[in-house]
């Protein structure tokens, strides 16, 4: 019997939405953020340009959900609920050792560093777009360095006085700066010493 049905508009969507998401980062590594157009965009992922700007405002707007689309997708493949947890072994220096470590591998990785160069540069002049980059993509981490240090603390292994999210900025600070600004190489060598110099003063 042949199967009359409609075709599937949300399921065309969807598979629209993924091959803009996917051209956008794509597009994005290759040839650079100023050059990654809505009309290139539409041209990779095979759709039109009313197509992009009937769901989004801009190519920084396609580009925020697609890299924040990207991480949902790794975590699911992983079996994770999108937020990756913190270790807590009781060592608080392995700890904050091995999460800095695993940062510097992603900011290094051109497929993450690229995407996040962009929204980065493009959330200090559209402060919509900066406010939903650091809603989305930075405070789920932000808080999981807090809760880690709240726990320190619990534990005797950090001053009780201390206020978490100011601790966490002497980590996360410094190897954002020298990666933005690309002074040195950012290497575990370095995310090791910051975390030295950090607890030196967090330390009861």
């Amino acid at each position: 019997m042949a199967d009359n049905r409609p075709p599937d508009a949300s399921r065309r969507s969807e598979s629209a939405r993924r091959a803009i998401h996917d051209a956008a980062l794509a597009l994005v590594a290759e040839v650079g953020y100023p050059r990654t157009t809505i009309e290139a965009i539409a041209a990779r992922a095979g759709v039109g340009k009313q197509t992009i700007y009937r769901w989004w405002p801009s190519r920084a707007a396609v580009l925020l959900e697609a890299f924040v689309g990207l991480g949902e997708r790794a975590a699911g493949q992983s079996g994770t609920d999108g937020t990756q947890a913190f270790p807590d072994t009781g060592d608080l220096a392995a700890d904050l050792k091995a999460v800095l470590r695993a940062t510097v591998d992603e900011l290094n990785d051109p497929a993450f560093e690229a995407p996040t160069r962009a929204l980065a540069a493009e959330g200090i002049v559209d402060p919509r777009l900066g406010a939903e980059f650091v809603q989305k993509l930075l405070e789920p981490s932000l808080q999981l360095y807090a809760a880690r240090l709240r726990a320190a603390q619990e534990a005797g292994q950090a001053r009780a006085d201390i206020d978490p999210r100011t601790a966490l900025e002497l980590l996360v600070g410094p190897l954002t700066h020298r990666w933005l600004l690309r002074t040195l190489p950012l290497t575990h060598e370095y995310a090791d010493a910051i975390v030295d110099h950090a607890l030196r003063g967090l330390a009861p």
